[in-house]
């Protein structure tokens, strides 16, 4: 038995190649490899395509870019790029044609967005050069989320400044001896409150007042109305016009409210000298109740039988006209 021990033992020692249970099958998988490529050199790796694209991007030659006076305006522009879903607050203006009325207007503005790979037209052109001039700043942002604030914008949006109202003590402490206010009650077109700030600037007034509620406020489009006035006219906002009126009353001014079915007519105001509130009713329903009983006077512009009304900031335009004229004359 030991001898049949020793010859196992020879027989092990004298047979060659791999050990017993590989068969030599697994040679080649026991050759190393190296360590596992990053992600980014992974050439199917989303990281991989992502780090290629921003190469190609950083390597792009300087002369194969447009040259067009519309892309240079693009580039000095140097849009930031917005942080996805960083909505601007309070009104924009969305549109091409809109946010350059706006920007022509010097509308007071907190930054202009651009979408990525917007077409540049005259437009936009002018816009973006209008906004570097005003410097203001500008953001770009994906498509879908400029279209997500405004789906109408055409890739520009411009957002703008809440407007900075006054008081009505603060216009009282400005307004020169005899002063000179307008009320509006519920005037709600907001191109029709442009146009009366205006007016009013025109002829002297210390100040516009309106209501809170169910009225027009002081938007891009009234700013616009407004041709600039609204940056020079002190303009109020009121929670009750009837307070208002006796706070105006007790400083002594004469309350005038415009009606076109009054008797009375602007030709027969012989208080233009004093200190006068004149006060406007809405569109379409002029002067609430209330209103008309506190006014002092309330007179109408006579117009031909065939026109049923003025426009409400036509009909301020001309009876603040009216006092201005008398004043002069006085």
């Amino acid at each position: 038995m030991a001898g049949n021990s020793s010859r196992k033992g020879a027989i092990r020692q004298s047979k060659k190649g791999p050990s017993s249970g590989t068969g030599g099958k697994n040679k080649k998988r026991l050759t190393g490899k190296g360590p596992t490529p990053k992600a980014e050199d992974r050439p199917y790796h989303a990281a991989a395509k992502r780090k290629k694209a921003a190469e190609k991007k950083a390597t792009r030659s300087p002369s194969t870019r447009s040259t067009s006076p519309r892309a240079t305006t693009m580039s000095r522009a140097t849009p930031s790029r917005a942080p996805r879903g960083d909505r601007p607050r309070g009104e924009v203006v969305a549109g091409r044609n809109a946010v350059l009325e706006a920007l022509r207007e010097a509308v007071p503005a907190t930054e202009l967005l651009v979408a990525r790979s917007i077409d540049v037209d005259d437009r936009v052109a002018e816009s973006l050069k209008l906004a570097l001039h005003l410097g203001l700043p500008i953001r770009e942002a994906h498509r879908a989320e400029v279209e997500g604030i405004s789906p109408n914008s055409q890739g520009i949006i411009l957002a703008i400044k809440p407007f900075q109202y006054s008081s009505f003590e603060e216009i009282m402490s400005r307004a020169k001896n005899p002063a000179l206010v307008v009320a509006l009650d519920g005037v709600t077109d907001p191109r029709n409150l442009g146009a009366i700030v205006r007016s009013a600037a025109a002829f002297g007034a210390a100040g516009v007042l309106m209501t809170e509620r169910r009225a027009a406020a002081m938007t891009a489009s009234a700013w616009k109305a407004s041709a600039g006035a609204a940056a020079r006219m002190p303009i109020a906002q009121v929670t009750n016009l009837a307070r208002t009126i006796d706070a105006a009353k007790k400083q002594g001014l004469f309350v005038v409210g415009l009606d076109g079915e009054s008797e009375d007519t602007i030709a027969s105001m012989k208080i233009a000298a004093e200190p006068i509130m004149i006060v406007v009713g809405s569109e379409g329903k002029g002067l609430a109740r209330l209103t008309r009983e506190k006014c002092d006077l309330v007179i109408s512009i006579p117009i031909s039988a065939s026109t049923e009304s003025l426009n409400a900031s036509v009909a301020t335009s001309i009876a603040l006209f009216h006092i201005d004229q008398a004043r002069r004359k006085g």
